[in-house]
């Protein structure tokens, strides 16, 4: 008797509504298949397999177009209610990934976005999702991520990362191509372990385009770093929903001459400031100064989308062809942007300084202003210079005069309470319209710049010092003094410099202030500025107040740019809570989150600024990159066992100069001194030499520059005395034994 198989569709049919049971056995005994006939049913299998039709799972089968009960899924940040969601990682369906709503246990450990995990799946017809999701064992974080350029071959291709320090390529499987075509700029994610032989596996999740592309060098940055660009649906419908503030209880403050002064190319206004003489008595020589900040906090309720949005982001971060903003543009660039001759909402704060400089007391206020004038700093500079143009003409006497007066009481001040006196000038990359470098600058400091920043340091210590003495929870912003380790290391470069740090004291900022002192106006300025910032800890947010070393000050809190930070966000609402000026105050939630917030926010300020280092070093590679071949005068920064890293003096772009462009001997590094000796010629590179090196590759992609060395001191390079053979194994030996003795006497310092 011939036994009669199901028929393909049958089969199909039978697994979509049995999902639990589609081992082969299973299939078999379903539709009662026995014997030879099971031979017949695994090739019918295989042929739906090979057209896609079903996936094999080890020893079973499922529907191509749905999902198995049991799945490897990647939690996604909460959306803008709160909810988490799900992408399932094995997908391999023609329609779009299905949505999954995560359900956790209220016994569960929490799970975050990133983070992967094995879910038992039920299938639901809810309108924005198609399945749930309740945990049943939690697997460990996101795969490493990759971002690089594509390189197609037979079967699938290679993807070359862009990253400075990556040596690896990237095997992709030709059925995890995602279609790249050759030369494409693709992000990619890791599949399957990181083997020591072969090239590691990943999959290409999303295609990024040309990377030669106008402003592609962002882009890269953007992905590359995991820093959101676009605006859910939900936080986008919040921001169009909002209106300008009324005046309601509002303290008017619109006749103050309160001005905004800015970048000529600033994209936002969240600051403006007013000064006037006080008329008080018994302050003679006195000075009121108003500071007033951009009220996000009327808009950005705790909770809202906008709100978890800006919570997520943590900052704004800065490239110099585009901003990916914390908030939706029609908040930042509109309604909470101070523009000139609009009434804006702020919270404000008036502070009395004495002839000394000294704060004598302060009041802040929830008021409405109107800015009287929207200033650059060279607009402003130039007034104080009595050089005004036809805007500031009018404002000399009762706007410009007045303001530079305040700042320099607050001047004095600062020279007395000595905070770090780092002088470090900021590049400035020019793009033409279409999008390439046309100029690498330094930007000029004014008075003007340092005005700004004394009004802002001035009102974050009022901030930080009022809701300390009304016992309220805030972020504070804290700054731990170096490591003895880091001290050592700057001490070492300032003996190589000629210079001197003190030992074995209570590090104060004075004494590093005195060694900056030492360096200004020598050739190792910039040096020791760069090795002293280098030595400081990094600063971050905490709940705790801990300190701000480097400003020293006893009570520091970011209170002055809610529109880019998240910080200044919450402590706008912990004073509306201190105040009782409304509900939109610091929130339940928000205190008990507050720690998380803090880190969470530390973590995405490191991520800006990572991502707007290496957008930099990549624009200055593809503006080097026609130079190739061209000398430029340096100073070595940097010295490790593989090269050294040389300072270009023109654009202030790093470079590595490796070991094998230096000389053509065996060089022995001595990492107490942070030098490099040659073992047959005795040249030595050590930090702060001048140098001329030759750029020898630029590659905008990794932002990537290799240098070879012409010339140290102003002297060309010593011939070695020999091939490097006993003369070269003969300065190893010596090299050797004075680190190991130099080892050996810090071991007996550290012991005593």
């Amino acid at each position: 008797m011939v036994q009669m198989l199901p028929s393909r569709q049958q089969i199909l049919d039978w697994i979509a509504d049995n999902p639990d049971a589609t081992a082969k056995r299973d299939i078999a005994k379903a539709f009662n298949i026995k014997g030879s006939a099971r031979i017949e049913l695994k090739r019918l299998l295989r042929e739906l397999e090979a057209e896609g039709l079903l996936e094999r799972r080890r020893r079973s089968y499922r529907d191509h177009e749905r999902l198995p009960p049991v799945s490897v899924v990647e939690i996604l940040p909460p959306d803008a209610n709160g909810d988490l969601f799900a992408r399932p990682l094995e997908w391999q369906g023609t329609a779009p990934a299905p949505r999954i709503l995560f359900l956790p246990g209220s016994t569960e450990p929490a799970v975050g976005a990133g983070e992967r995990v094995l879910v038992r799946l039920a299938d639901v017809t809810a309108e924005d999702h198609q399945y749930e999701a309740r945990l049943m064992r939690r697997i460990g974080t996101a795969p490493h991520r990759i971002v690089g350029i594509f390189r197609k071959e037979t079967e699938g291709g290679r993807i070359l990362p862009i990253d400075k320090g990556a040596d690896k390529t990237w095997r992709v499987r030709g059925d995890a191509t995602q279609d790249a075509q050759d030369g494409e700029l693709v992000e990619a994610e890791q599949i399957g372990s990181r083997n020591r032989l072969g090239l590691p596996q990943a999959r290409i999740t999303q295609r990024l385009g040309d990377p030669s592309a106008p402003r592609a060098v962002s882009l890269i940055a953007i992905h590359q770093h995991g820093i959101p660009d676009d605006f859910p649906d939900a936080v986008m419908a919040e921001a169009d929903a909002q209106k300008p503030a009324p005046m309601d209880d509002h303290e008017d403050l619109r006749d103050l001459p309160l001005v905004t002064i800015d970048p000529e190319d600033a994209r936002d206004h969240d600051d403006a400031v007013a000064a006037m003489f006080d008329d008080d008595p018994a302050n003679p020589g006195g000075v009121v100064v108003w500071v007033a900040i951009a009220d996000v906090a009327h808009y950005v309720r705790p909770q809202s989308a906008l709100d978890r949005e800006a919570r997520l982001r943590g900052n704004s971060t800065y490239f110099p062809d585009r901003v990916v903003p914390m908030l939706p543009d029609i908040l930042s660039g509109d309604l909470c942007s101070l523009h000139q001759g609009v009434d804006r909402p702020v919270i404000a704060v008036r502070m009395r300084l004495d002839a000394q400089g000294n704060k004598i007391g302060h009041r802040f206020c929830r008021g409405m202003m109107r800015s009287h004038a929207s200033l650059s700093y060279e607009q402003a500079q130039a007034a104080a210079d009595e050089q005004p143009d036809d805007q500031t003409e009018a404002l000399l006497d009762n706007v410009i005069r007045p303001l530079f007066a305040g700042y320099g009481l607050l001047k004095a001040a600062r020279a007395r309470r000595q905070p770090l006196d780092l002088d470090l000038p900021e590049r400035r990359i020019e793009l033409t319209p279409e999008g390439k470098v046309k100029s690498v600058a330094f930007r000029e400091r004014y008075d003007a710049h340092r005005l700004i920043e004394e009004f802002m340091v001035l009102a974050n210590v009022a901030a930080a010092e009022e809701l300390s003495r009304r016992q309220r929870p805030l972020l504070f912003r804290v700054h731990e003094e170096p490591s003895p380790e880091k001290l050592d290391a700057l001490r070492e470069v300032a003996q190589a410099s000629g210079f001197s740090l003190a030992k074995g004291q209570v590090l104060q900022t004075s004494q590093l202030n005195r060694l900056l002192a030492q360096a200004q106006g020598t050739d190792f300025d910039e040096l020791i500025n760069i090795s002293t910032l280098r030595s400081m800890t990094q600063a971050y947010y905490n709940a705790e107040n801990l300190g701000h070393f480097g400003l020293a000050l006893k009570n520091y809190a970011h209170f002055t740019s809610p529109i880019r930070r998240y910080s200044d966000l919450i402590v706008h609402r912990a004073l509306i809570s201190a105040h009782g000026w409304g509900q939109d105050g610091l929130s339940a939630q928000d205190i008990e989150t507050l720690s998380d917030t803090a880190q969470q926010i530390s973590d995405t300020e490191r991520r800006s600024m990572a991502a707007e280092r290496d957008t930099n070093d990549r624009y200055l590679a593809a503006y080097l990159s026609e130079r190739v071949g061209t000398e430029f005068p340096g100073r070595i920064n940097g010295v490790q066992r593989f090269g050294a890293f040389v300072r270009l003096d023109e654009t202030g772009a790093d470079g590595l100069l490796p070991i094998r462009e230096i000389g053509r001997e065996y060089f022995h590094y001595d990492p107490y001194n942070q030098t490099l000796i040659g073992a047959d010629s005795g040249l030595r590179i050590g930090i702060g030499q001048r140098v001329t090196v030759r750029l020898a590759e630029a590659v905008p992609t990794t932002g990537g520059l290799t240098l070879e060395l012409v010339e140290v001191e102003g002297a060309p390079l010593p011939a070695p005395r020999g091939p490097g053979g006993k003369a070269a194994r003969r300065g190893f030996i010596r090299g050797k034994l004075r680190s190991d003795a130099a080892e050996r006497k810090r071991s007996r310092l550290r012991r005593k």
